[in-house]
């Protein structure tokens, strides 16, 4: 009998002992604390979307006293996520920069979590449900166009992650219903691993922000999946080549222009940009030294998807990008909300080593 309760003690140890290591193996790399929300001017509503006979959800944040013809911002989570999570995970950024800049912000839930985005592997429509992810975030905006008088011409999607892989996917298939994209932590499918449409007309122009110590999307391409064993989306190409097939699309020839600041102990931003004077830029961020996930200065990642550097200020180099758009004329871009005047403001070109100095700065 008192053998059998000091197996039982010993046991009972083990146990306590194990879970003990796993809570401090998940404090260490998964948990981290979700930053404050700060002060915003407007407010966050709810909104629902029927799209291919499945009820859709997105949640819009509109400044106080926002213009009409203001620029909309979409932006898109990661693969399991939804779009409250998105807004905590970028510090409520974009919420921010909404409010300094005056333009609506509007988070999509994908359907069950995951986005159908152009990669073979992972694909969820081979589930049957079919969601219709292009024609929800199209349908989404349009409904926005019509009931906060958002400026159709300068419509913005921005995604981390899957997310990110779901930007390509409109820029792709919805090029004249996106003046830019901005991808975060993704790189374009592999050609056995692509399964996308391109609109053959060119697309929005293009960013693509990655960490080159991703454990995730691999920098310079590769299989995508944690560990080898979580999260497998196949195949896909570098972030150079990535940014050179958009450059490829749109017809964008010569070399790009490149340009590298330190923002950090051990952290560089390299930018490549393709643009030659075409009316489409593509741009690659380079975050040497970052890991998965948009990088921000009010929240640390979890530890699991690499080093979490609080600069470079991923958000608001990605308004600069989109903002910076007004300038072109996308021979692409449709406007197709009947009845609504688009309104553009008149604003210089601004030299690319000032935009990129001042971005990094911030």
């Amino acid at each position: 009998m008192r053998r059998l309760l000091r197996f039982l003690l010993r046991a009972l140890i083990a146990v306590v002992a194990f879970a003990v290591v796993l809570a401090a193996l998940f404090a260490y790399l998964v948990y981290t604390p979700s930053p404050p929300v700060p002060r915003l001017s407007g407010t966050l509503t709810k909104g629902t979307l029927t799209v291919a006979g499945l009820a859709r959800t997105y949640s819009t944040y509109v400044p106080r006293e926002l213009a009409k013809g203001a620029p909309l911002v979409v932006v898109m989570h990661g693969a399991g996520e939804n779009g409250a999570r998105i807004r905590v995970e970028t510090g409520y950024g974009f919420e921010r920069l909404a409010d300094e800049h005056g333009f609506a912000v509007v988070y999509p839930n994908a359907y069950g979590g995951y986005w159908d985005v152009c990669t073979v592997a992972g694909d969820i429509g081979a589930n049957g449900l079919n969601p219709d992810d292009v024609g929800f975030l199209t349908g989404m905006v349009d409904k926005l166009v019509g009931e906060i008088s958002v400026d159709p011409g300068r419509v913005f999607a921005a995604g981390s992650s899957r997310g990110g892989f779901m930007a390509f996917r409109l820029a792709l298939e919805a090029p004249s219903r996106f003046r830019a994209v901005a991808a975060v932590s993704a790189n374009v499918p592999a050609p056995e691993n692509f399964k996308c449409k391109p609109a053959g007309q060119g697309t929005p122009s293009v960013m693509i922000m990655n960490g080159t110590d991703d454990p995730l999307v691999p920098f310079d391409g590769g299989s995508v999946s944690l560990f080898g064993l979580f999260y497998k989306l196949g195949k896909v190409r570098s972030s150079l080549e990535s940014g050179q097939y958009f450059a490829d699309l749109n017809h964008i020839t010569g070399p790009p222009e490149r340009n590298e600041t330190p923002v950090a102990d051990g952290v560089r931003a390299e930018r490549v940009l393709w643009r030659n004077n075409s009316n489409v830029e593509v741009e690659l961020v380079a975050i040497h030294g970052g890991g998965h996930g948009i990088p921000q200065p009010y929240r640390r990642r979890p530890r699991l998807l690499g080093p979490s550097p609080m600069e470079p200020n991923g958000p608001a180099m990605i308004w600069a990008f989109f903002e910076r758009q007004h300038d072109f004329e996308p021979s692409h871009l449709s406007l197709r909300v009947p009845g609504y005047q688009s309104h553009k403001p008149v604003r210089q070109l601004k030299q690319f080593g000032n935009y990129a100095s001042s971005c990094l700065r911030g």
